[in-house]
């Protein structure tokens, strides 16, 4: 009997709380989504306060948005910078500016003349987190590849509540743990590694 992969295991795993995520989030009332949009920016509002560059990310299809968070970010002086893919590179940088362009996959991105920065904070979108802080992603890597160039940086992942999971996301060698998840009704610190 063959053994599942941690890879094929990862691709059931991201099918199912696709699913699971597109079902809550088309459950809600749009009412009810702003609401706990805003909590969520009142959980985050003091961790943000602390940040001196914040590497955020504008949502796109069933991805909580962080986009009240950064407007209180933004009053309390702080610089946001956002995803950006250079042309032909499947690795993005942080850049200042708005996220009014599209790159690859349609993800909204500044422009490439945009100043390049190296966050201090990061809001890291997901599919599902476990309780060691192991985040399972859209599965392209992106973040895989440019975590361990921003080693400092305080990392947490952001999501609806029902995406934290109790069982164990399976591991590659380049999978990098969060520092935090914080979603609209929870907080929750792990001891990541640097």
């Amino acid at each position: 009997m063959a053994v599942p992969s941690p890879i094929s295991e990862k691709a059931g795993l991201r099918r199912m709380m696709r699913k699971q995520r597109r079902e809550f989030v088309t459950r809600l009332e749009p009412a009810t989504r702003l609401a706990l949009e805003e909590q969520l920016a009142e959980r985050l509002a003091p961790l943000l306060a602390g940040a001196s560059i914040l590497g955020a990310y504008a949502p796109i299809g069933f991805e909580i948005s962080p986009l009240r968070a950064l407007e209180r970010a933004k009053r309390l002086g702080r610089d946001i910078a956002f995803p950006a893919f250079d042309e032909g590179s499947d690795t993005f940088i942080y850049r200042l500016g708005n996220p009014d362009q599209r790159g690859p996959f349609n993800i909204p991105q500044p422009s490439t003349d945009c100043t390049e920065v190296k966050p201090d904070m990061l809001l890291i979108p997901l599919l599902a987190i476990d309780a060691h802080g192991y985040r399972l992603g859209q599965g392209k890597g992106h973040f895989d590849r440019v975590l361990p160039d921003l080693p400092e940086a305080q990392r947490v992942a952001i999501g609806w509540h029902m995406q934290r999971i109790d069982g164990d996301i399976p591991r590659d060698d380049w999978d990098v743990p969060m520092h935090r998840f914080i979603s609209p009704r929870s907080e929750e610190e792990f001891e990541a590694q640097s």
